[in-house]
């Protein structure tokens, strides 16, 4: 499939997706295709000022949708849903163009937003409260909770709609119109994903204007997003660098954050371990997206009896794991999102040599679409690197199918090496010892906001919280109470009797 071909289709996607013509040409952010590195359409820019506009037009929207009940509010939700079955193939297959995913994970990417979709809409008939015990006769207690108001949402490449749609179904749900900063890398999949919430919201018929917008842009856009006044809360992903900008900012003004940033995640592979799955949980966790998923392993604590017999298999997967065009059947790892990813892998597997690492694999690989035509987009076979200690770039994030492995001899040795990041996002320990596994999920344990026993670290369902600890930023989506981050609460006291006790045994009588 050629440079040419591959535009077109992406022309006739947008088409069916419903993104308007105007949408994508004639702007000033060239969105590009790391299939082939060429750009495939411009997209128009968002200001400041723009943002200030749409922050407004979100907080009259704000006004009357929190007034919708809840379960109204999820039944837009759930004909998003629909919209989303019904163009999972078209969604999907952008998501493949703009952001270089094989086919099945771009499936998996647009299955997760409807997962997330079913998951919002029965949380809207379960957005309760506690009644509490109260020390005072005749009075009761009770906690309720209400919507909180315009949430800005600043999304990363590498899940360019699921992780939008994280928060969206649950903001929409919890009574909270919603302002969309993209990655300035992935424009295209933000319009469709508009239209298709656009379609929704026709069907659903009264909703008030502008509970969803998108502006496009880089950090200037989400600058006047995140310091704007009318938005309580900004849900950031991305790097840790853009974290530490954020985080400030909105501490600064008493809003809300929820971050999820970098991971630097490891495994540990025990003796007792059951080396096929091993070796095949390692090869996903290692090499899938690219190496660019934020739950990428990128560190391999192996035990010292059993690492002679793991790191030729390893080895041997690294070498011959399908590269190349991602439209292609069967393969299994894509091009980097641009050419500063794989600088970065350049530099990250010099410093790893330099550092007393061996270096298998990690070259460039000259792709090829399905008709023989080169293309142009930065594609790197996985390397795995033998590090005689947990030093250099081990202890840095490289957004690249980078695997670092090293030595253990105790269970306590590898978790204090697994520890010793700054970042705390994903874990996992593979082995047969029940005592090892509830060790490693223990409070002395993992440190990570994800702890897996005999799966890797990479991959998560939308029923369990998403996030982690230290320089992750600690925030959570999705899971069972993730829905409280885009309320407020408040704590509620009637009194139905005839007398006014005070807590504590508080007197105050007057005449």
């Amino acid at each position: 499939m050629t440079n040419a071909s591959a535009v077109h289709e992406l022309a006739a996607l947008l088409d069916r997706l419903g993104v308007p013509l105007a949408a994508r040409q004639g702007g000033t952010l060239a969105a590009r295709s790391p299939i082939t590195g060429e750009v495939v359409a411009t997209v128009r820019e968002a200001s400041p000022d723009d943002v200030e506009a749409a922050v407004a037009r979100a907080h009259v929207a704000f006004a009357a949708w929190r007034l919708v009940p809840a379960p109204r509010r999820g039944e837009l939700v759930r004909l998003f849903g629909e919209e989303l079955r019904a163009a999972k193939a078209d969604l999907a297959r952008l998501v493949t163009l703009e952001a270089g995913k094989i086919v099945s994970e771009g499936l998996g990417e647009v299955q997760e937003m409807i997962d997330i979709c079913d998951f919002a809409v029965g949380l809207s008939r379960q957005l309760c409260g506690l009644t509490i015990a109260t020390e005072r006769a005749s009075h009761r207690m009770m906690e309720t909770w209400h919507p909180l108001g315009v949430v800005g949402i600043i999304s990363a490449f590498n899940f360019p709609v699921a992780v939008w749609a994280w928060n969206a179904a649950l903001a929409l749900v919890c009574g909270d119109p919603c302002v969309w900063k993209p990655s300035e890398k992935t424009p295209l999949c933000a319009l469709a994903t508009q239209a298709l919430l656009e379609r929704a919201l026709a069907r659903f018929g009264d909703a008030p204007p502008h509970l969803s917008q998108v502006v496009q842009g880089g950090a200037a856009v989400g600058a006047a997003l995140v310091n704007h006044p009318l938005v309580p809360l900004v849900s950031a992903t991305g790097s840790t660098a853009m974290g530490r900008k954020v985080g400030p900012a909105l501490a600064a003004r008493f809003a809300r954050a929820l971050l999820e940033l970098g991971g630097n995640n490891a495994a540990i592979v025990a003796p007792s371990a059951d080396l096929e799955l091993a070796v095949r949980a390692i090869a996903f966790s290692a090499m899938g997206t690219a190496g660019q998923r934020c739950t990428t392993l990128r560190r391999l604590l192996v035990h010292d009896d059993i690492y002679d017999a793991l790191l030729p298999r390893l080895a041997r997967a690294v070498a011959t794991v399908p590269v190349g065009d991602p439209r292609r059947e069967g393969t299994l790892v894509g091009p980097l999102i641009d050419e500063a990813a794989s600088e970065a892998m350049t530099r990250a597997l010099a410093a790893a040599v330099a550092a007393g690492g061996q270096v298998v694999g990690g070259e460039a690989v000259a792709a090829v679409a399905q008709d023989g035509a080169a293309l142009g987009g930065w594609y790197r076979r996985p390397a795995l690197v033998e590090m005689p200690a947990q030093r250099g770039p081990m202890l840095h994030e490289t957004f690249a199918p980078i695997l670092y492995v090293t030595r253990y001899r105790a269970l306590e040795e590898a978790l204090a090496l697994q520890n010793a990041v700054a970042q705390g996002l994903s874990s996992s320990i593979f082995t047969s010892d029940l005592r090892e596994a509830e060790r490693f999920m223990a409070a002395d344990g993992s440190d990570c906001g994800i702890a897996n026993v005999n799966l890797g670290p990479s991959g998560a369902e939308i029923g369990g919280a998403f996030g982690g600890e230290k320089e992750t930023g600690g925030g959570r989506e999705s899971g069972s109470d993730s829905w409280k981050a885009y309320m407020r609460r408040a704590t509620n006291t009637i009194n139905y009797g005839k007398s006014l006790p005070l807590a504590q045994g508080v007197r105050f009588d007057v005449e």
